[in-house]
């Protein structure tokens, strides 16, 4: 007899898989040009992981929905390809829209935060106009549980501060680890001990090893040592994220076979890539 699933499918769809800045270049539209942002549909409600300029295009396709979802917007942290997009987010405009912001911050500094890249003359629509119907929540080092999902929220290694999440529906587990750089002994074993048996990791695989070795102390990893947290934490699927803007689709691909060969299950993010989880 075939099992009754009570639990919804986890589906992750990529909006934008670039680090650094937007590169928007013909040599890079195959894995694509977007600054960070990830997407957890849950039907009733829609979990967003960061606002690089990713969000645009999954905002603008929201508002196609007969209905707007409520929508969980959770910041990694906030270097500006991280957040960028924000202004760009279409439904931050609908007051009828149900939008919750989380972040390591106090709630009155995520607003003070977000509204700094929203005052003149950087833009023309002051954030405090859109601001009285959002909702300001701090997650920090903590698990709760939001619309069916458990996330369990832990600190990366990265300069001013990162956050990386757990997200489980029950059955499946996936990890978002973007934005850490190997090398710091309390960091990596905390991602290591909280990855464990996750079915799925996405992480920062910014730079090449070679590359690395200049670039020592800025906050990024290498698809080695994306391999190497897998391989620990025992999980079947890797995703290369926070592509270097310098990377082109040859370049990317290049780097992706290389990982393949010494881990098979390994993914490149590209824009418009959804990976779904069925329930066990």
């Amino acid at each position: 007899m075939t099992p009754v699933h009570t639990q919804p499918p986890l589906a992750l769809t990529f909006w934008g898989v670039r680090g650094s800045i937007p590169t928007p270049t013909s040599e890079n539209l195959g894995h694509g040009g977007n600054t960070a942002c990830l997407s957890i549909d849950c039907g009733d409600s829609i979990f967003i992981l960061d606002a690089g300029s990713g969000i645009r295009p999954l905002g603008r396709q929201l508002l196609t929905r007969p209905t707007l979802p409520e929508i969980h917007l959770l910041f990694t942290h906030f270097h500006w390809d991280h957040i960028q997009g924000l202004p760009f987010f279409d439904p931050l405009y609908r007051p009828d829209a149900r939008i919750t912001l989380y972040s390591f911050h106090t709630p009155e500094d995520l607003r003070s935060i977000l509204a700094g890249q929203m005052v003149a003359p950087y833009f023309p629509v002051d954030f405090q106009l859109v601001a009285n119907h959002l909702q300001f929540r701090q997650l920090q080092n903590t698990t709760t549980t939001l619309a069916g999902l458990t996330l369990q929220c832990f600190d990366l290694n990265h300069p001013q501060r990162s956050q990386g999440y757990r997200i489980s529906n029950g059955s499946r587990s996936l990890v978002i680890a973007t934005d850490h750089e190997h090398g710091d002994p309390a960091a990596d074993a905390r991602l290591s001990a909280i990855a464990q048996g996750a079915d799925l990791l996405v992480y920062d695989a910014q730079y090449t090893p070679l590359e690395y070795e200049k670039r020592q102390g800025w906050g990024h990893s290498t698809w080695h040592d994306a391999v190497s947290v897998a391989r620990e934490a025992g999980i079947p699927q890797l995703v290369l994220f926070h592509h270097d803007p310098a990377h082109n689709d040859a370049m990317l691909d290049a780097i992706l076979a290389e990982a393949q060969a010494e881990f098979p299950g390994t993914l490149a993010a590209r824009e418009g890539m959804t990976l779904q989880l069925n329930p066990a």
